[in-house]
């Protein structure tokens, strides 16, 4: 059976678990996908047609004993090239690293797996996930499939390309300053960053992270429909003792009243025209599916949070990035970094301290907003999807990005979860709004997304141009 890769996670594999159609026949259909629309996009960068037909397999063969392969049985997915996968280099786009052979699954594939789901390929990120914007020396450039003159999102930029044409289902990402919300919103598709402590993550192959990338740093999933972000979550939830940060929390909360606060211009920051329509618009369905919206002219800080952000990542960065920075010679990666560091000069004991104790009162901040509002309705992104590559270009040119993604930047340092809604599109641009809620409460964003995505255009995968 041909055409499977149009389908959503969901759908895929309730037809799995009803024997309608075999995981083998899908893995086939998804790999025939990746062949046509791969070469255009280059969003997997590594992958073994025998290794995920025998993961197929293993899925049809459990059908067959009457066993639950899980409620993702069959349905492709892609794993991040800063993820460990046994058997395979964790690049994280380094040809530093391109000998660096995990030994072990990252939780988040076994998570995956025990679930059902069948891995496909493994997805291009920027040299050392630096970036908004995917490509490297290693692995190369990846486009965004709905118009290449436009930013595919970073760092998880293969995955939001992959899903967006239809490779693969649900894509793995990464996001420690917006590397699953931007791509999504770039691409045109969903993408969750989860709370802090809700997705077990691991990879054995490095060293222990620093404690910014501990604070800040989850896993999530990317996807074309609210639906199968749920379904993903919730798979990836599994826990794993190798994470000490992951916590027990239910995927549903306490009831809640469907009320949201919407702010157009967090921070006083600009916003595009079309931004702000997509705000409006976002706004508009919720209060069609009966939820209360109320305007609000700021919202909690997200400008202390992200300069902090920056501060407490980029000081640990100096203690080891800079000279993995120069000996990879990625242009990118070091122009990148050296931009960084005039942005932000380097902190004391003193300040790096400050910041982390100062994290609990933002983030207190944050909490007590939502003791009036469920959810924060706001952009993802100042401006539509950046040119490609626009961020090498220049210093000033980095510092407009910078501006532009302060909701992105914002959020990590108060590890609360946010969500990337695509709306719909100017042109060929994607554009879409970003949900924001209390700790552990995905499923208030999960509910609100789905209000909005009821109202936008239909998710199906696009075809890229070919190069």
């Amino acid at each position: 059976m041909t055409g499977l890769w149009r389908l959503p996670a969901g759908d895929l594999a309730a037809r799995v678990r009803a024997r309608e159609v075999s995981a083998g026949e899908v893995a086939r259909d998804a790999l025939a996908r990746l062949d046509a629309a791969n070469p255009a996009i280059n969003a997997v960068v590594a992958h073994s047609p025998e290794q995920t037909l025998a993961e197929a397999a293993a899925v049809d063969a459990a059908l067959a004993r009457g066993e639950d392969p899980g409620p993702m049985a069959g349905v492709p997915v892609t794993i991040k090239m800063n993820a460990d996968q046994a058997g395979w280099a964790t690049t994280n786009g380094l040809r530093i690293q391109r000998d660096l052979i995990a030994e072990h699954d990252n939780p988040i594939v076994s998570s995956l797996r025990h679930a059902g789901a069948v891995v496909l390929g493994r997805t291009n990120t920027p040299a050392f996930s630096l970036r908004w914007f995917t490509r490297n020396s290693l692995h190369g450039h990846t486009r965004n499939p709905r118009d290449p003159s436009i930013t595919p999102g970073g760092s998880s930029g293969g995955a939001a390309a992959a899903v967006a044409a239809g490779i693969c289902a649900v894509g793995h990402g990464t996001d420690i300053g917006g590397s699953i919300r931007y791509p999504a919103y770039a691409c045109g598709v969903h993408g969750l960053r989860p709370t802090l402590g809700r997705v077990a993550a691991f990879n054995a192959s490095g060293p222990e992270r620093a404690i910014g990338a501990q604070l800040m740093a989850v896993s999530g999933p990317i996807a074309r429909t609210i639906a199968d972000i749920r379904l993903a979550l919730a798979a990836m939830s599994r826990p794993d003792p190798r994470d000490p940060w992951w916590t027990p929390a239910p995927l549903e909360g306490p009831p809640a009243p469907r009320r949201a606060a919407l702010c157009v211009s967090p921070d006083g920051m600009a916003v595009q025209p079309p931004v702000a329509a997509a705000l409006r618009s976002a706004a508009r369905r919720l209060e069609a599916a009966g939820w209360t919206v109320e305007e609000v002219p700021n919202l909690p800080p997200l400008a202390e949070p992200a300069r902090l952000q920056l501060m407490l990542w980029l000081a640990e960065m100096r203690r080891g990035l800079g000279a993995a920075v120069a000996r990879e010679g990625d242009p990118d990666a070091t122009a990148i970094y050296g931009y960084m560091e005039r942005l932000c000069p380097a902190p004391d004991f003193d300040a790096f301290q400050d910041g982390l104790q100062r994290r609990a009162g933002l983030l207190r901040e944050w909490l007590l907003f939502f003791e009036r509002f469920s959810v924060a309705l706001m952009p993802s992104s100042g401006e539509l999807p950046f040119r490609d590559n626009s961020d090498v270009e220049s210093f000033e040119a980095f510092e407009r990005i910078m501006a532009a993604q302060l909701p992105q930047v914002g959020l990590p340092l108060l590890g609360l979860p946010g969500l990337a809604v695509a709306t719909g599109l100017e042109g060929t641009v994607p554009v879409g709004v970003q949900l924001v809620a209390g700790r552990f409460r995905e499923d208030l964003l999960l509910a609100a997304g789905e209000a909005i995505e009821a109202g936008g255009a239909p998710p199906s995968p696009v075809d890229p141009e070919p190069i």
